[in-house]
């Protein structure tokens, strides 16, 4: 697989990477074309833990119904499923004559990649609301009622406006704000607010191109990733809840419990959460983004750098979300 290696630069939307990787949560990222939001998105299953025996049967039995486990083979790694922009309601979600699974449950238990955000029509972007909530595509026909699951961590890539400059030093839109606007508005506000981490990723720079500096292999990353889903599985066990593995999978009132932030962390918490008029989803997937960091630094509490960081991730977004 693709080598987080082969990334010159960006650390910090590396960083995210495995953030996102660590709680399975979902990612957009912005930045201007040839930034490298594809080649990091590619990456991610160098990163991710291999299926687990009863993942993998779901995975592909899921397959299998949709014709596409050739000779019956198995694998125990994630799917990687990266559809293209013209993909119609039925692609994506499921249908047709005989209401096969779509690009959403075939990418169950692994990653969702939607490289041109805004360049999916609205209604299929939209459609996606309900598997990214339930884990599941319900499937209504005239012959048909189907249920498949569709437990999916979505990652999608866009440029910050049409024409993909906004932003960079020396360079104005010919239709000014209204380019950018226009272009992120095309992402609903419900959607964006189910999206976990944002980030923008800016472009490289010469010296990172020129003389790079020794950038960590996947095998060193994933190996951290792979603690920290440990550290989460064990506790969803304490809880009493072993089907759960990951922190996005978490309810709201067990994250409360399992995210209770030290007192400079609640502080900062309550401040952010009144500045950036929070939604009650949005605070949760902060908790959870930051339960996350915890874990990664094998933390038991979840402190004030961590918030700060979590809250960080949702800062880049708000002004897609109020340009929605």
């Amino acid at each position: 697989m693709p080598d987080l290696a082969d990334i010159k630069g960006q650390e910090s939307a590396k960083r995210a990477l495995e953030v996102a990787a660590a709680g399975n949560h979902n990612l957009l990222m912005v930045g201007r074309p040839g930034s490298g939001k594809s080649m990091l998105a590619a990456r991610l299953p160098s990163i991710l833990p291999p299926l687990s025996p009863a993942e993998l049967l779901e995975v592909s039995m899921i397959h299998s119904i949709a014709g596409q486990l050739p000779g019956g083979k198995l694998s125990d790694r994630r799917p990687f499923r990266t559809p293209h922009h013209s993909a119609t309601m039925a692609a994506m979600i499921g249908g047709g004559l005989r209401a096969k699974p779509g690009e959403a449950s075939l990418a169950h238990n692994g990653v969702l990649f939607l490289d041109e955000f805004p360049e999916f029509t609205p209604q299929v972007l939209d459609a996606l609301r309900q598997p990214l909530e339930t884990s599941e595509c319900i499937i209504a026909r005239a012959n048909h009622r189907v249920t498949y699951p569709a437990a999916i961590q979505l990652v999608a890539a866009m440029n910050p406006c049409r024409c993909g400059m906004a932003g960079e030093p020396g360079h104005t839109c010919a239709r000014g704000p209204r380019c950018v606007a226009d272009y992120q508005g095309r992402i609903s506000g419900p959607l964006m607010d189910r999206i976990d981490i944002r980030i923008d990723v800016p472009s490289v720079t010469a010296a990172d191109l020129i003389r790079p500096a020794p950038a960590e292999p996947s095998a060193v990353v994933a190996r951290r990733v792979a603690r920290a889903r440990e550290i989460q599985a064990d506790r969803f066990i304490a809880f009493g809840m072993p089907e759960i593995l990951s922190n996005a999978r978490c309810s709201t009132s067990m994250i409360e419990k399992m995210a209770e932030p030290d007192a400079g962390g609640l502080q900062l918490l309550r401040d952010a959460a009144e500045k950036m008029k929070f939604s009650a989803r949005g605070y949760h997937r902060v908790l959870k983004v930051a339960r996350t960091l915890a874990d990664l630094d094998e933390k038991a509490t979840v402190g004030r750098i961590h918030l700060a960081e979590a809250i960080s991730y949702r800062i880049a977004g708000e002004r897609l979300t109020a340009a929605a």
